[in-house]
């Protein structure tokens, strides 16, 4: 009886988003009820949020000068433009670190945050999580690639959603060579997105291994966007231009 009063007392204890929403829906079959083509939707949005964000910001400044915390000053400021382009009321929202709590560690240990992630307001655990890593030149890539075979394909990420995507922000290099080597590494084949025409936004399909007492998605449909800073001139640059 003791050791059963152990065992019991190391077992993991549910959160509240496990008890409200135990069968949370693929967020992507929930926006696709809403528009046919909310990927195409959600992906705009981060597009839109970034051209902004290069406006507002970056423009500003020399980003070689400014590198300390790069990848957390450039991720919680782009949620607010991002924010900001979200115009008609969509039913999700998008949210800095927001916590995956279906595959975390026993308590007290943190769940996982992917840095962005798109909630469905109704239904909350079902989330569109996006990872972001600096590149710091085109071969900078393990870290990414690790966020995919580590956290995404392992539920850690996406646990309800056929889908997630990647923010690499490049510091140096080529965006096509840094895909080269991203498709190399996991390995994967990535894909043009044709909806993103024209932007450094790639796509890999994947098979994932589902818990045996889970129902999440097995295929898993991964964006890839490079956004090069290296093409984002700071206001002293632009200054000392002849």
């Amino acid at each position: 009886m003791a050791r059963r009063r152990i065992i019991a007392s190391h077992s993991k204890r549910r959160t509240i988003p496990e008890s409200v929403w135990p069968d949370a829906q693929d967020f992507v079959k929930l926006a696709m009820h809403w528009q046919s083509d909310a990927t195409k939707i959600l992906w705009g949005y981060v597009w839109q949020g970034w051209d902004s964000y290069c406006t507002k910001v970056l423009s500003k400044v020399d980003v070689s000068e400014v590198d300390d915390q790069l990848e957390r000053m450039i991720t919680q400021d782009l949620e607010l433009d991002i924010r900001h382009v979200m115009g008609g009321f969509p039913p999700f929202m998008i949210q800095h670190e927001r916590f995956e709590e279906q595959e975390r560690s026993q308590s007290p240990a943190r769940p996982k945050q992917p840095d962005l992630t798109f909630v469905w307001y109704e239904y909350r655990s079902s989330k569109y999580p996006l990872e972001a890593k600096v590149l710091r030149s085109d071969n900078d890539v393990k870290a990414y690639v690790e966020e995919i075979t580590e956290n995404f394909l392992k539920f850690r990420y996406a646990p309800f959603t056929s889908e997630g995507g990647m923010l690499g922000y490049l510091l140096k290099g080529s965006a096509k060579k840094a895909f080269d080597n991203i498709a190399a590494t996991v390995p994967c084949t990535l894909s043009d997105y044709p909806d993103c025409a024209g932007r450094d936004h790639r796509i890999s399909d994947h098979d994932r291994v589902v818990p045996v007492d889970k129902q999440y998605p097995a295929k898993f449909r991964c964006h890839h966007l490079l956004l090069q800073l290296t093409k984002k001139t700071g206001a002293k640059k632009l200054e000392e231009s002849p």
